[in-house]
Order: structure tokens, then sequence, then C-alpha cells
């Protein structure tokens, strides 16, 4: 991959806090869904509830895809990642704390009514995205620009 295409899109991933994971329901139906992330590299993970559809979709199916943005005023100013890839169970003990640890600290700034209580790993499902495609959206290069890199 070129450096400064990686380095534009760590940028989005560093700047942001959420994103939109679809799955796939047993239906076949797309089901989106907005989430906290937090990345290493170009891994993306995200936690969610043991229970949840989500987990139970990527249980079925672990293909999954991503759109990480935010709103603005000047549509030419969109910056944006949306990408496909796979999710896996994160199942290493230390790998899990990390992540909870990381996703804690994304949030340290934000206001809360109460205090984030630190879940367990045992209390949670969380999974790690690789990706296999990611778009850049850069409208700063012209309406609709994409590049598109294959991992």
């Amino acid at each position: 991959m070129d450096p400064l295409l990686r380095e534009k899109i760590l940028k989005v991933l560093d700047t942001h806090r959420i994103c939109t994971v679809a799955t796939l329901r047993p239906d076949g139906w797309p089901q989106a869904t907005t989430v906290g992330y937090v990345h290493v590299g170009l891994a993306i993970y995200f936690l969610c509830a043991l229970d949840s559809q989500k987990a139970a979709n990527i249980a079925r199916d672990d293909r999954v895809s991503l759109t990480i943005d935010h709103d603005t005023a000047d549509i030419m100013a969109i910056s944006a990642l949306s990408l496909a890839g796979h999710a896996h169970t994160v199942e290493d003990r230390a790998e899990a704390e990390r992540v909870i640890t990381a996703m804690i600290a994304a949030y340290a700034d934000a206001p809360a009514p109460v205090p984030i209580v630190r879940p367990s790993p045992d209390d949670i499902r969380i999974f790690r995205v690789t990706p296999s495609v990611i778009s850049l959206l850069d409208y700063s290069k012209g309406f609709g620009h994409t590049d598109l890199v294959r991992l």
C-alpha cells in the first residue's frame, strides 16, 4: 500500500470514535449498527453484548462492512472510510484487556452521568475486524473521489 494513502487512512481512524458496522441477518438482510471502536494499525476493534444480534450474525457469517465518517457542512470536506473485512472474536485475554483499556481511554473526556464501569472480557464480546478492502473517500480531490486499497 502506498505510504501516503496508509497515513490518510490511519488519520481517519485516529480522528473518529464511532463507526457503523453492517452484518448479515439470518434472513439475508443487512443489519447496520453504530458502535464505538479503537484500532491498532488497520485492525479495528469493537465490543458488544454477549447476546447481541451483531454477535449472533457474526457467529454465522464473519463478513462485515464498516463506515467511519462524520457530518460536515461542506460536502467537499468529506473524508471517510468504507471497508469490508472479516470479524473475529478476540479470545486472547491480554489482547481483550488492551482493547477494553483503549476503549475506555477513547472516551475519557466524555461527560458521563455515572462512572464507566470497566467490563470484564467475560462479560462482553470483543471483535477484531481485519479489512480486506478499504475505500478512502476524499472529496477534497473532487466530488466522490475514492481511493481503493485491497489488502
